[in-house]
């Protein structure tokens, strides 16, 4: 079917993203942060990578799980941020419908496989201070590579599924989307045929890509926190609640700004606060991740000091034998 052309200049197929242009006298400010936020989060999370990589002394499953979320969060945060600072500079706010749904699609995927992560991980710290003698023998690198794996596979199954329904439904009359990304509620609210059957789908999959996720890890730290209370050193108390503290850091923002998004009533008041919460949740929570890590766990700032000083150490060497060199010729 031919695509018809609308007076500017998007086909009449295409999506307006509205994103958050409410303040246009700020939108080189809002550029210059967006900037600054996507340069810091790829760089942190694929540095924690590089570390947890490089450094055998992290060759464990605890950090096995970090560098698989900081390796999901540098894709999450690049099916958002990277067109949002292209509409900034070109001021093309249009999205094909094609595009609208990959956006969706993985950008719900990646944040699917977080839920499962954050309580892959919750599981690991359980076992670790609620049955040390057993760690070992419960946490083999076999079992973490299968929690990993079904993380990512099992949110991209689900999603997939819950994406194919969304793309069947008609959107018609202005297709704009009062949000900066394409994001599940936004869509629905467009669509002008019956909508029923993918809200149940999507009410199902909700339930088990985010409510058991958040459940089960509500559960493990419930117990984490009993078998830490029940320590009587304060130092041992101290020392085995800073091996979760990062990684609980992480959940509570997560999880709170994930509630607040969805849970919040869309009405025409509450839409501003909305975005707010969902700019916190999709943008600001995987920065968030290489600051907790980096500056509250003192085996990653270990590694990062041992690859910085072989860095300077290996330049320091390489300009010696440069002088030496040239000295000699």
């Amino acid at each position: 079917m031919a695509e018809r052309e609308n007076d500017n200049g998007t086909s009449s197929t295409d999506f307006v993203l509205l994103g958050i242009r409410d303040v246009p006298i700020l939108q080189n400010l809002l550029f210059l942060l967006l900037l600054m936020i996507c340069s810091v989060t790829m760089v942190g999370n694929i540095l924690i990578v590089v570390l947890v990589v490089a450094d055998r002394h992290l060759h464990t499953p605890m950090y096995f799980f970090l560098g698989n979320l900081s390796s999901l969060e540098t894709c999450y945060s690049s099916t958002i941020l990277p067109r949002l600072l292209a509409s900034f500079l070109t001021g093309d706010n249009s999205i094909s419908a094609h595009g609208c749904m990959a956006q969706f699609y993985f950008f719900a995927s990646f944040a699917t496989t977080e839920c499962y992560l954050l309580a892959a991980m919750s599981y690991d710290r359980y076992l670790a201070i609620c049955q040390p003698l057993l760690y070992a023998s419960l946490v083999t690198w076999k079992v973490s590579l299968q929690l990993a794996a079904a993380s990512w596979l099992g949110s991209s199954l689900l999603l997939m599924a819950v994406t194919v329904f969304l793309s069947q439904l008609e959107f018609c009359g202005p297709k704009s989307i009062d949000h900066f990304l394409c994001d599940f509620i936004p869509l629905l609210e467009l669509a002008c045929s019956d909508t029923r059957a993918v809200t149940i789908v999507s009410f199902i999959f909700g339930i088990l890509d985010v409510v058991f996720p958040f459940l089960f890890t509500l559960a493990s730290y419930v117990c984490i926190i009993a078998a830490i209370l029940r320590i009587p050193s304060s130092i041992s108390r101290q020392k085995a609640f800073s091996t979760c503290s990062s990684h609980l850091t992480l959940i509570t923002i997560f999880y709170g700004t994930l509630i607040l998004v969805y849970m919040l009533p869309r009405r025409a008041p509450l839409r501003q606060l909305n975005k707010v919460f969902s700019f916190f949740y999709t943008i600001l929570t995987p920065l968030v991740n290489p600051l907790i890590y980096s500056l509250r766990n003192r085996e990653i700032k270990e590694a990062l000091r041992k690859m910085i000083r072989k860095a300077l150490a290996g330049t320091q060497s390489s300009c010696y034998l440069g002088e030496t060199g040239s000295r000699h010729f």
